[in-house]
């Protein structure tokens, strides 16, 4: 992995005359996600089409809101936030940007424009510094316990000369989580999103959380990142390729984009499971991952694309012919010894009629067409499957935007034959939050009925074979399927079934810029055979405030 870290610095001293206009890319849970989906759907754009490789860059971004046609009919929900997104992109904004000015400066320097605390913005620099919080308290059915999250921190990102760019994330946090949230830290030791972390007064968690990348071009096409933090490939709600669920991890990533083609490489610096004896003073191993994504926009309405990953163990060593950068990794982990745990897959998106996108994920662990054909349920026949739709406007009602997804995941998809070459980061998945041997249905209603207040409604129902009586039954991706009791007789849901459905109901109105009052109602049932001890209807309400941080939901 050293030979990673030290590629980016090489580039830019060998090559520094080769360094283009750089973006920094849009935050895990951008506050203006659903409006990048609603104009990719509405103008069917070419280079939003590509977004599906999260997260997003600014300068793509921007210029994709200004080649909007000024004629274009525009609701005022919409129009309210391409203003609101260009003022948080504010550094690639070509137009006028008098609007973006706050009326009273504090101190004539903090707040000169109402997105930034702090902002520079002068020849070959930009800079721009941001506090964070997220304060919620909650009260849970069946206990007096107060739930709560305190988060607490600061964001910044910055351009030198507009060739490199730079983004900072640090959070402390405290927090108490619905009874699930600790049964699913007990269970994997780990606390769904992060790393290290402490107890806090018995029944809470203490952790921080901080990223950070650099930015590069390395020609005009080639975008270089060396970071600290998470990404995303999909355009659903889930992804069955690499999701933003797990801890962050260091990486690095290549992305060229050129004519019709989006190409993505991505090599990954990771943890494999933890044991519950791991103490904070030891040395942790590492394990690796390298994963490839291309995708194709033949027309302006449809896109396609092909991945592969491999994940794999060398006991802190790197294993340098994954460094290949052209896609066929299989074929390189066969003439390693197929000893690895290599994945494909293909994913289609179609923009339809201005107010439909259809989309779908499919991904291949293990798979023999014979042993398909024969419908015996051999158990490595694992794969994944996500068929889902968008509606943008729905049934005629300006901001009224629906979706729903189906996610199905066969046994033992995603684990391995040792903990090493699973597909986990700290003890978390790096795709599904569920692991595998799951089907899911998911359901999002939302709308924005005047410019400052979100409303969205959320069910998700699931089923799930899990372990029983210490048998393993490919839910647990951290088990090695060696653990199997049988080969065949395999369908989605064997082993002890386990039922649920998360039902919610979110109100949330922007005060100011970037500040929001987020009210929750929250429903979840949830029942599993033979084991009344897990079987629980949980009823949450919360409240809270939050500036320059994504909303933290526990929608599993």
């Amino acid at each position: 992995m050293q030979v990673i870290k030290r590629l980016l610095p090489i580039l830019m001293v060998v090559c520094p005359s080769l360094l283009l206009a750089q973006s920094t890319l849009l935050p895990q849970g951008y506050k203006h996600q659903q409006l990048i989906d609603r104009m990719e759907i509405r103008f069917r754009d070419s280079a939003l089409s590509m977004q599906q490789a999260k997260p997003f860059d600014r300068k793509g971004w921007v210029e994709a809101l200004e080649a909007i046609d000024p004629s274009a009919p525009m609701s005022v929900v919409d129009a309210f936030n391409i203003e609101s997104a260009l003022m948080n992109n504010q550094e690639w904004v070509t137009g006028p940007t008098e609007s973006f000015a706050s009326k009273r400066p504090f101190l004539k320097t903090f707040y000169k424009t109402r997105a930034d605390l702090l902002q520079v913005n002068v020849k070959d620099f930009f800079l721009a510094i941001n506090p964070m919080f997220n304060f919620q308290v909650a009260k849970e059915s069946g206990t007096d316990e107060t739930l709560y999250i305190n988060s607490r921190g600061a964001r910044a990102r910055g351009l030198i000369a507009e060739k490199i760019g730079f983004d900072f994330y640090l959070a402390e946090n405290q927090e108490k989580d619905p009874w699930y949230v600790r049964r699913f830290q007990q269970d994997f030791n780990a606390v769904p999103g992060a790393g290290y972390y402490k107890t806090f007064k018995t029944t809470g968690y203490d952790y921080l959380d901080a990223r950070g990348s650099i930015f590069v071009n390395a020609t005009k096409y080639i975008n270089i990142q060396f970071g600290y933090d998470k990404n995303f490939i999909g355009n659903g709600y889930r992804s069955l390729f690499l999701s933003d669920f797990s801890n962050n991890y260091l990486f690095l990533k290549l992305n060229t984009r050129i004519w019709k083609l989006n190409y993505q490489n991505i090599f990954m610096e990771l943890t494999p499971s933890l044991s519950r004896s791991f103490r904070d003073d030891q040395l942790l191993d590492k394990k690796y991952a390298a994963m490839h994504h291309l995708s194709y926009q033949p027309t302006k309405w449809l896109n396609v694309g092909l991945f592969e990953s491999v994940i794999f163990g060398r006991r802190n060593k790197f294993d340098f012919t994954y460094l290949v950068p052209v896609i066929f990794l299989r074929s390189i982990e066969q003439q390693n010894g197929s000893a690895d745990n290599a994945n494909i897959g293909f994913d289609v998106k179609a923009n339809v009629a201005k107010h439909f996108q259809f989309y779908t994920q499919v991904l291949f662990d293990e798979f023999k067409l014979s042993e398909m054909k024969s419908s015996r349920g051999w158990w490595a026949n694992k794969y994944a499957i996500q068929l889902g739709a968008k509606y943008i406007d729905a049934f005629g009602i300006t901001n009224l935007d629906l979706q729903a997804e189906y996610n199905k995941v066969r046994p033992f998809t995603y684990s391995h034959n040792d903990s090493l070459a699973d597909y986990s980061h700290y003890n978390q998945s790096l795709a599904h939050p569920m692991g595998a041997n799951l089907r899911e249905f998911i359901g999002i209603v939302r709308y924005q009925p005047i410019p400052r207040l979100q409303v969205q409604g959320k069910l998700i129902a699931w089923q799930q074979g899990k372990d029983s009586a210490g048998i393993d039954f490919g839910s647990n991706i951290l088990r090695p399927y060696s653990d199997r009791p049988y080969d065949y007789g395999w369908t989605t849901g064997t082993g002890r079934k386990a039922t649920g459905v998360n039902a919610s109901l979110y109100l949330g109105y922007e005060i100011l810029e970037n500040l929001f009052i987020d009210g929750m109602l929250q429903v979840r049932n949830y029942k599993t055979n033979n084991d009344a001890s897990l079987t629980r209807n949980t009823t949450l309400f919360s409240l809270g405030l939050r500036m320059n941080m994504y909303r933290r939901e526990f929608d599993y």
